[in-house]
């Protein structure tokens, strides 16, 4: 039994320790995929704080299947993501940028930063979904190509095929929106 399967089979059986170090381990992968995918640092971490919470309370029904606990956790977000938008589709609001205002960061280099997210956002919009998902499971959310085809149940090749033809469309999408 590895130690990710033990620490799950405690948290399922109550041990707030135990869940609470699978929190740890999995917090930064699935706040980083999931802000790449709203590109808003409060929505993401309030998202993030709601897979977690989603989680913690489904947790009894997660059952070891070979399958990496993240990969679980992965759906979660992506369905939070999914929810997300929803609602933004049903009211549409506008956003203070308080990170600028309260914490004194560079109106250039945010600018900068927002303009290089829009750019690939943009671009990962004209691509498949599989590539999409991929693309943000692998770059954002850091996980290995395992990790990934564990996560969508494809094969690594699948996987490092749908990567190399996302980061190419990607690469181009931005190429010719530059040159045009």
């Amino acid at each position: 039994m590895s130690s990710e399967e033990s620490l799950v089979r405690r948290a399922i059986e109550g041990d707030q320790l135990a869940f609470t170090q699978l929190y740890d381990e999995h917090f930064d992968k699935i706040y980083r995929y999931i802000y790449f995918r709203v590109g808003n640092q409060a929505e993401a971490e309030d998202l993030t704080q709601e897979v977690f919470f989603k989680a913690l309370g489904a947790i009894g029904s997660y059952k070891w299947r070979s399958t990496p606990f993240a990969a679980w956790l992965f759906r979660i977000a992506h369905n939070q993501v999914i929810d997300y938008f929803r609602r933004q589709m049903r009211q549409k609001t506008v956003t203070l940028d308080e990170e600028i205002a309260v914490n004194g960061i560079d109106p250039v280099d945010v600018a900068e930063r927002e303009l290089e997210i829009q750019e690939v956002t943009e671009a990962l919009a004209q691509i498949s979904e599989a590539q999409r998902e991929t693309f943000s499971l692998r770059f954002v959310a850091g996980l290995s190509i395992a990790e990934v085809a564990k996560t969508l149940g494809k094969s690594e090749g699948a996987v490092k095929a749908l990567q190399h033809n996302a980061t190419m469309a990607i690469r181009k999408i931005i190429l010719e929106k530059g040159n045009g």
